[in-house]
């Protein structure tokens, strides 16, 4: 499968790039969402889109929106660790504007890949 891991946290997108490659998953990365809509257009489509909801330049709902509009069949993860307000606020949020589902940083391995088999 081929996965576009959207992360401005550098620990937090290789972690999930190295859980997914391990799992035989071709990963791109991008550091934010407007970095990752750059990927989109031209490395994608993607089956599988990991977005952090809380990001410099472009942030997770617009990200979810524009990718959806420009690949409705990409199935999107919606993560956050919340910032000031609480992480599931932003990912009911991002259910609501087209995620296939969510995660509350932190998060482990298998948690992940669980979500991404049920996608």
């Amino acid at each position: 499968m081929n996965v576009l891991v959207i992360e401005d946290d550098a620990d937090i997108r290789n972690m999930i790039s190295l859980i997914l490659a391990d799992e035989g998953h071709s990963v791109v990365e991008a550091c934010n969402g407007l970095e990752g809509t750059k990927q989109l257009n031209c490395r994608g489509p993607f089956d599988l889109i990991v977005t952090d909801m809380l990001m410099p330049e472009k942030e997770g709902i617009e990200t979810i929106r524009e990718v959806k509009k420009q690949s409705p069949a990409t199935k999107i993860v919606a993560i956050s660790g919340g910032g000031i307000c609480i992480p599931e606020n932003y990912l009911n949020l991002a259910l609501m504007m087209g995620a296939d589902a969510s995660l509350c940083k932190p998060f482990g391995r298998q948690e992940l890949l669980d979500i991404i088999r049920n996608l």
